[in-house]
This record gives structure tokens, sequence and C-alpha cells, in this order.
């Protein structure tokens, strides 16, 4: 046998469970809830300022172009330079904050364009019908509009969620928390176990995420409730 045959040190283990079973409480339970309040943070301020602005450029016809045209530039920025130049803005910095503004920045483009579409989608015979039956126009978004709707928005949200869910794990490369630090930490270290369960448990919380608000939005249909017909 040659003797220049060297021995080889074994690689990492694909998956750890021991260290998983030691580090669930220290680090990948803090990871998870981090990048929940990611999500959860930025699909609320997206949906307030897309809300009242799909609502408010769906009357006013002439904005929807200008409004489309400023949240599609702001979607086509790479994320990793979306993050770079936020942090480079004085007062903003590293963490959680430029990420959350990010996140929000991305999913305006998908909300306004789904709450303008379903606003669109319901039948003007429908809204007539409203008008005779002395309803104000007010109460004809709140009651016909926005109920009728909701599936489109619904839809939007669900889009919406789950890109912030993807695009958040980049967050850790400035130290804004959440599964991405698992992952960033496991290849630097070249300790795959970190890398797979930020990964997998991302992917589970996104898949979680769109079923429940699948979920959501067949119970808040007004026309859900009679399917027992």
């Amino acid at each position: 046998m040659s003797s220049s045959l060297a021995l080889q040190a074994p690689g990492p283990k694909t998956l750890d469970w021991t260290w998983i079973s030691n580090n669930f409480g220290e680090e990948i339970l803090p990871a998870l809830q981090g990048h929940i309040f990611l999500s959860l943070t930025s699909v609320a301020i997206a949906l307030v300022i897309s809300l009242p602005t799909g609502i408010l450029v769906s009357r006013y016809r002439k904005a929807y172009p200008p409004v489309t045209f400023i949240t599609g530039l702001l979607f086509s920025i790479p994320s990793l330079a979306a993050f770079m130049l936020l942090v480079a803005l004085p007062g903003i910095g590293l963490g959680p904050v430029p990420v959350i503004i990010a996140l929000v920045a991305y999913s305006l483009l998908v909300l306004i364009r789904n709450v303008v579409a379903g606003i669109d989608s319901v039948p003007e015979e429908t809204k007539d019908a409203a008008r005779g039956m002395g309803l104000t126009p007010r109460q004809i978004l709140y009651r016909v509009e926005l109920p009728l709707a909701l599936p489109v928005i619904v839809a939007g949200i669900r889009i919406a969620t789950v890109t912030i869910i993807g695009i958040a794990t980049i967050g850790a490369y400035i130290n804004g928390g959440g599964l991405g630090e698992l992952i960033f930490t496991g290849i630097s270290r070249n300790f795959p176990t970190r890398v797979i369960v930020g990964a997998v448990l991302a992917t589970l919380m996104a898949v979680l995420a769109d079923v429940l608000l699948l979920w959501l939005e067949r119970r808040l249909r007004p026309w859900a409730r009679v399917r027992r017909t």
C-alpha cells in the first residue's frame, strides 16, 4: 500500500440532532421568534400603508400609475443592495429597522395592486343595487366592495407574506436577526446542521403562514357560511 495515501478527517455531520436538542432554547427558538417578529411587523405595516392607498387609487385612477411606478421601482431593487443603502442612511444603521423598512417596501406593489384588482372585480350591478338600498359610498365600500374583494386581497397578502419570510433571512447579514443568523453562521463555520435547521424552519414558516391565510380568507368570506346548503 502506498505511503502517500493521506488520512482524511471526517467532515461535519449533515444533521447533528444532539446540537439541535442542546441549542433549541438558546439559539434556534430565539432565531425563530426573531423571524416571526420581522415578518409580522413588516406585513402589518405594509397593510396599514397599502389598504388605504389601494382604496384611494381605485377611486382616483390618475394616481394609480405613479403609485405603481414608485412601488415597482422599490420592488426592483436587489434585497442585499437595499439593505446596504438603508444601513448607510443616517440614524438607521444595523439591526432589524432597515430589514423591516426593506420588507415593507418589497410588499407594497403586490398588496396595492391586489387591493385595486379586488375592488375592480366587484360587479357594477352589485354596487348599483347597494345604492338603490340607500347605502352611502362609505357603507358600500365597507359592506359590499371590501368583503367581495377579500379573496383577491388575501391572495396578495399571501404572496407578500411568503416573499417577506423568504427575504427576511437575508436580513441577518446586517444583524437583523431571524433564521438567517443560523444559515449564515452555519455557512461561515462549515456546520450544515445550522443551515438545514434555518432553511427548514423558514420553509415551514412560509408554508404554515400561507395555509393559515388561506383558511382565514375562507372564514371571512360572507358567503362561506352558506355552504351547508
